[in-house]
């Protein structure tokens, strides 16, 4: 069995070099984010990922989480501790701010820290994701008396929080909502209704919980816009800030899944005993604007947990490949013995490719979180701006497309280890069993690509977008224009794809409003298209970086030389796919709509 080591040089490359880390350590209250105390504190979480979580992700798995007879749930063997000591470090209020007691570090920090928590234990680290938004949502939008209330001990972690939309008749139709809330001469409200799908709704980590639950006032108009959005802590918090009664809400039981076991998914009961307490955040039928806050934040952890699941499947194959002595692998001298798998050209390819999209999804991402941070924290209020249109762009692609590459890359992952990834043993299967959560939940990939040819491209007439592609450009003609030949294959693929990425934002700002669903159709092609090139643009970023730094003598030789390698590979086998994935989105949504529903 491999062991997850965190890829602390290739982290630091993408930090330093294509995110932006000294510059976004200049945004006013990040000055404490300097690269060496970055670097001390990704060396601390990549042991806390290698000696504390990875060994507990198969025996999770194994085990699970349990519901017992009094509603109550135990998480598997190990890892009440290891949350104890997840926040005795300090992890948990990485981002936080230091009112609450957090650490005030910048998001692009922190996503390369959650990364090693995904790549070494997904179904752990969802607690505390969860947390992270509902912390984010309260800080933003909740009243003074509920921030004091709850955010000092959810910030150190002693207490969690969970995200409450999905009901059974509702799925993802949040306008059909029936959770009622009923307003009290206190102030309070009265919750009666059911959750399903709550990611840690009911554990033994923590005494409390704090959930933020959507739900309808009797006077509430119809659909999404009559939804609003209440904290229902697990036991109420008396004035002086200590425990009291518990609260009317149970976990009704757990649900068996597909994978991360460790993770108890919760169906959850508010209000059998008369109503449960909740306290409104913000305003009345403004809850779903609200929850968006949470859900942003949950949508771009999502993205990471595929690239952090991808990163560990890779390291899995590589390790088996290496150790794997399998036949001859063809083209080799006829003197040769019977080596390692990782000889034969398919197994080569099939690991270039799984390197290359982990390698490109973990530079977007970063890229994406620097994007944050100065969208939050620029004092250029266009500066600002400019950084959130970015960022808005680029949450779909990053939750959307880093979760279906995933879907490729642990498939491959257990492809290479043959008929022994098909079996436990190996671990490899658990990879593919977990990774497949990540294109359903916080919106499955259709709705993230709706979003994207929605909200994203066509209601600002393709602003956004063409700004982007005009960045793209830029990098394509260095590639093409510079000194290194070897860099010029990547400009060339790169400008191919962007004159095709080009056509189909085109297509669907000129037809969203006369052809919806055809645009609708075709929108997770169109997404892919996104991803593929955003890919490939900062794999090309990262080539040209890795050419000044050979020419200069800089770093490790061998490191820069796969930099360039990885975005060659990229462009002339993944980037190819743009041109046709662009001639999909513009010819191919009437198709999709062609044959009637009954014939299906």
């Amino acid at each position: 069995m491999s062991t997850y080591r965190a890829p602390l040089a290739e982290m630091q490359f993408v930090l330093n070099d294509l995110a932006g880390l000294e510059q976004v350590a200049s945004l006013p209250g990040f000055e404490e984010a300097a690269p060496d105390v970055v670097a001390a504190i990704l060396e601390e979480a990549a042991k806390f990922a290698t000696d504390v979580l990875d060994p507990l992700n198969r025996s999770g798995d194994r085990e699970g989480a349990r519901r017992l007879d009094d509603g109550s749930v135990r998480t598997p063997e190990g890892f009440k501790d290891a949350y104890e000591r997840f926040c005795a470090n300090g992890w948990n209020g990485l981002t936080k701010n230091p009112h609450y007691g957090g650490q005030g570090l910048p998001q692009l920090v922190a996503t390369a820290v959650e990364e090693m928590w995904h790549g070494s234990n997904m179904a752990f680290d969802l607690c505390p994701l969860l947390t992270q938004g509902a912390i984010e949502a309260l800080e933003l939008v909740g009243s003074d008396e509920l921030k004091q209330r709850f955010l000092p001990k959810m910030v150190s972690g002693e207490w969690t929080g969970t995200m409450n939309l999905t009901e059974p008749q509702a799925g993802s139709d949040l306008a059909a909502v029936r959770t009622r809330a009923v307003k009290q001469p206190d102030g309070s409200y009265r919750l009666t209704g059911s959750k399903i799908f709550i990611t840690y709704g009911e554990h033994d980590y923590t005494p409390n919980i704090i959930h933020l639950v959507l739900a309808r006032t009797p006077d509430a108009p119809e659909g999404v816009k009559g939804i609003s959005l209440f904290a229902v802590p697990k036991v109420l918090v008396d004035a002086d800030g200590s425990l009291g009664e518990r609260n009317d809400v149970q976990c009704a039981s757990i649900e068996h899944k597909l994978g991360i076991h460790a993770s108890p998914t919760c169906v959850m009961a508010y209000g059998e005993k008369g109503g449960a307490t909740g306290f409104l955040v913000g305003e009345e039928n403004r809850g779903l604007e609200y929850m968006f806050i949470m859900m942003n934040l949950a949508r771009f952890s999502v993205g990471l947990e595929g690239v952090g699941i991808a990163e560990r499947a890779y390291q899995r194959a590589v390790g088996y490949a290496r150790e794997r002595v399998q036949g001859k692998a063809v083209g080799l001298d006829k003197a040769a013995k019977a080596g390692p798998i990782i000889d034969h050209p398919d197994v080569r390819r099939m690991l270039m490719t799984m390197r290359s999209h982990v390698e490109a999804t973990r530079a977007v991402a970063y890229v994406t979180a620097a994007a944050m941070d100065n969208a939050r924290r620029h004092p250029d209020a266009a500066a600002r701006k400019r950084h959130q249109a970015f960022v808005d762009l680029m949450i779909p692609i990053v939750k959307g497309h880093s979760t279906e590459v995933a879907q490729e890359v642990v498939s491959l992952g257990l492809q290479v280890h043959g008929g022994m990834g098909y079996v436990e043993e190996t671990g490899a299967a658990q990879h593919v069993r977990d990774a497949r959560i990540t294109t359903i939940y916080e919106g499955t990939t259709g709705i993230q690509a709706n979003d994207l040819v929605g909200r994203k491209t066509a209601r600002d007439g393709g602003a956004a977008a063409r700004t982007v592609i005009a960045e793209i450009e830029k990098t394509a003609a260095h590639l093409a224009g510079d000194a290194n030949p070897s860099l010029h294959p990547v400009g060339a693929a790169l400008s191919e794809a962007v004159v095709a990425l080009e056509q189909a934002v085109d297509w669907v700002v000129r037809s969203f409003a006369t052809h919806t669903r055809a645009v609708h159709a075709v929108s997770v092609p169109y997404l892919r298209l996104w991803g593929v090139t955003t890919s490939a643009w900062q794999l090309g970023r990262a080539a040209l970086v890795a050419a000044r730094k050979l020419e200069a003598g800089e770093s490790d030789a061998a490191f820069m030389r796969a930099k360039i390698a990885t975005a060659r590979f990229f462009a002339a086998v993944i980037l190819a796919q743009a041109p046709g994935l662009s001639r999909a989105v513009v010819h191919g949504g009437e198709s999709v709509l062609e044959v009637p529903a009954e014939q299906f």
